[in-house]
């Protein structure tokens, strides 16, 4: 084994600064420290809200009320949303592993803006605690589901002021961590890295930048505009008022749909970094996937209304956002062709991040293939607000950003900690997380086309089947998770010290020693070679 991993000081170690304990943590400029910060807070948040969607489970398994009421049930499925669609998705692969890995990748040794990348943080931090002091002032959790769709969230009784005020501060932390993230993809490459060489990791924290940058403030103000109309009685959305609920809608999914595209841009690629690297040959269709990247942020801007298609437009609209759906899954599809491309031939070594990429392809697929079931007006008019749609948003999340989220655990977590975690254990905790994810999910779609409707507390019994078999998918997926979280801790505090590159990956981060040194590299990085050329590339384990 090399001697890499304690070669030179390590970040752990040394902030770069007289500060020490948490204060070195809380007020550090280091990128990795806060990816880190980042981290540790999106899985804790996420596994406040696998226990919230495991109640909602239980509380499903059969009609008729089993361990809550209405009420519980309402703010359950809302906290739920709220925490993982803000909380944790939408940071989860930007913030915490973009800002691990981002900076290293481009030979940089920090983003552009460091105090700013830390403001970002507490931002985050302030939004986080803000959406879980709503659930006990006031009049309790808010109920209103994660879409605080009017005119319901202006006349309900709940802590609507404090979640959507919560809402407001991160989208904030995602503009800045946005703004920051282009800036440094701009200004901070190493000299000779040009924009046809960076990883495709980076390339698509870039095209996510821009819809962070570009989209968010919409959220941020419709969020504040109905704090305005609940505090001061303006009239904006509710119809007693003069208002439009539908300008609501409008307002977002405009942020709302692009946000779709935060979440799995970064997650694949996570996987277009990864599928290389153990199929042991350059990705197929480098251009084609960095372009592609581009253009779903451009094209999954403009595709918003379909959310809406059972509101009343018109036919010319949504003939025209039917349309928009079904081009925006075309740069997708050539994202997947090209991974299996790459794969084809090559000298395939299987290892844990490959399997859970793999994962994330089937999985994402099963999710796009069925958008276009409700990119299409005919058919999403029957499948509109039902558990189709459940379904259909969990494979691209949960199976697309969840699992590509898993995979870039499994692939950097040894880089930046130095150990190695148990590999068959992680396998096997793949296999279980696969066949819970896909019996917590799959019933939903049969349900769903038989007409069940989402968000209800009780149902009727012919759909009790399928709600049973899904409860107890989630059980099996909550056994995966713990299994996939436990062997990762206790990979990097006992695993087997491992050298600067344990995978024989080809971008920049590999050349540093594990864990990297404070300010990244010790001599300017090697950038001549072509992407993700493996020629010359050996694993040191």
């Amino acid at each position: 084994m090399s001697n890499d991993a304690t070669a030179l000081p390590s970040f752990f170690e040394d902030s770069g600064s007289d500060r020490k304990g948490i204060l070195s943590w809380l007020l550090t400029t280091d990128h990795k420290r806060i990816g880190l910060m980042y981290l540790y807070m999106v899985l804790g948040m996420f596994i406040v809200g696998v226990c919230l969607g495991l109640l909602i489970r239980l509380e499903l398994i059969a009609p008729g009320k089993d361990i809550m009421e209405a009420q519980t049930y309402n703010a359950v499925f809302t906290l739920h949303g709220v925490i993982m669609i803000f909380i944790v998705v939408i940071p989860s692969i930007p913030a915490a592993i973009g800002n691990l890995v981002l900076p290293i990748q481009l030979g940089a040794e920090d983003v552009a803006f460091p105090r700013l990348n830390l403001f970002s943080w507490w931002l985050y931090l302030t939004g986080t605690v803000l959406a879980l002091f709503s659930l006990f002032t006031g009049g309790g959790a808010p109920d209103t589901g994660w879409t605080f769709y009017v005119p319901f969230s202006e006349f309900t009784t709940t802590n609507v002021n404090v979640a959507v005020l919560a809402v407001f501060i991160l989208g904030f932390s995602s503009i800045l961590t946005g703004l920051n993230f282009i800036t440094t993809i701009h200004r901070m490459r190493a000299p000779g890295l040009t924009w046809t060489k960076i990883p495709l990791f980076t390339w698509s924290l870039y095209a996510t930048g821009w819809i962070q940058v570009l989209a968010t403030p919409i959220l941020g103000i419709t969020v504040l505009l109905i704090f305005v109309e609940r505090v001061l009685g303006v009239g904006l959305f509710d119809p007693n008022k003069g208002g439009d609920p539908l300008l609501y809608q409008h307002l977002f999914w405009i942020y709302s749909h692009p946000a779709v595209y935060i979440m799995i841009l970064p997650a694949m690629g996570v996987v277009s970094d990864i599928i290389p690297a153990f199929a042991r040959k350059s990705i197929f269709g480098y251009k084609a996937i960095a372009f592609s990247s581009l253009m779903i942020a451009f094209a999954g801007s403009l595709v918003w209304a379909h959310h809406m298609f059972t509101s009343g437009m018109s036919d010319t609209a949504v003939l025209i956002f039917s349309l928009l759906t079904f081009i925006v899954a075309i740069p997708s599809a050539i994202k997947v062709f090209n991974w299996v491309a790459t794969l084809y031939k090559g000298s395939i070594i299987v290892e844990p991040p490959l399997v859970y990429a793999l994962g994330f392809i089937f999985l994402f697929s099963v999710g796009g293939l069925t958008g276009l079931v409700l990119g299409s007006a005919g058919t999403d008019i029957h499948v509109h607000d039902t558990y189709f749609v459940v379904s259909h948003f969990h494979y691209v999340i949960f199976g697309g950003t969840g699992f590509g989220l898993f995979a870039a655990l499994h692939f950097w977590l040894p880089k930046f900690y130095g150990r190695m975690y148990n590999k068959k254990t992680a396998n096997w905790a793949f296999g279980i997380l696969f066949i819970g994810f896909n019996m917590l999910y799959l019933p939903l779609f049969v349900i769903g086309l038989q007409g069940m409707p989402r968000r209800y507390y009780d149902y009727l019994p012919q759909y009790q089947t399928g709600h049973f078999i899904s409860t107890v998918g989630s059980w099996i997926l909550a056994v995966g998770l713990v299994i996939m979280f436990v062997n990762l801790y206790r990979g990097i505090r006992h695993g087997k010290k491992v050298g600067r590159n344990p995978w024989g990956a080809a971008t920049l981060e590999w050349q540093v020693p594990s864990p990297p040194p404070l300010l990244n590299f010790d001599k300017e990085p090697d950038t001549s070679g072509k992407p993700y050329s493996y020629k010359g590339v050996e694993r040191d384990e």
